[in-house]
């Protein structure tokens, strides 16, 4: 594991240019989010999916999220609904993730045969930057094995997941310890599916605005 420190105001582009390389070429890099640490790979490669799936210690029937660097990239894996739209604009760039029907380009590893993927903007310069320096959206998933606590620092990452990454981007503690709020945003009302940084409350008081 090659552990990078990096600036999570301004991050530096040759290091983003570089692990987006290392995704690219179908490996695993752990980055900070404005929640926790995330488990970046390429959606793009069946057997970069599935080693996130194995490192992680989870099938591959659950979905895996994505982050997107802008609406346009979001675009590349699924239409908005209006709802979907809508929370978008409320809470975009942030912790907020929207589930909805994946283009036919998503592979079922992502959705894992649902047809649905949960995608978002996040609220950090190092999550957009990675995903812009790659071209499209990137899984991000919690850099942790399942049923273990979600990564919130450097530390905590390189202990969980250590050699099993190739890149560890150390830009120091994550701003959030919740993880992204995921809402069903394919239909005309949303859905809670996971609670998170963003309380349902709030999503429901965006909705009637």
């Amino acid at each position: 594991m090659h552990r990078v420190t990096i600036d999570p105001i301004r991050p530096a582009a040759m290091i983003l240019a570089h692990a987006a390389s290392v995704i690219r070429d179908g490996g695993l890099v752990a980055f900070p989010t404005d929640t926790v640490y995330g488990l970046g790979a390429d959606p793009r490669l069946a057997e970069a999916v599935a080693a996130v799936c194995r490192v992680k210690g989870r099938t591959g029937q659950v979905g895996l999220p994505l982050v997107a660097a802008d609406l346009e990239q979001v675009e590349m894996v699924g239409r908005l609904t209006r709802l979907a739209a809508h929370l978008a604009d409320r809470f975009w760039p942030g912790p907020l993730s929207v589930l909805i029907e994946a283009a036919p380009s998503v592979s079922g590893a992502i959705h894992g045969g649902s047809g649905l993927v949960a995608v978002r903007v996040p609220d950090h310069a190092v999550a957009r930057g990675l995903a812009r320096a790659l071209g499209h959206p990137i899984v991000a998933t919690s850099a942790n094995r399942s049923g273990e606590p979600a990564a919130t620092t450097p530390d905590e990452v390189a202990g969980a997941l250590g050699e099993a990454i190739e890149v560890l981007l150390d830009a120091g503690a994550s701003p959030g310890e919740l993880p992204s709020t995921i809402v069903d945003a394919t239909g005309a009302e949303p859905r809670l599916v996971r609670a998170g940084a963003i309380t349902w409350a709030r999503v429901l008081e965006s909705v009637s605005e």
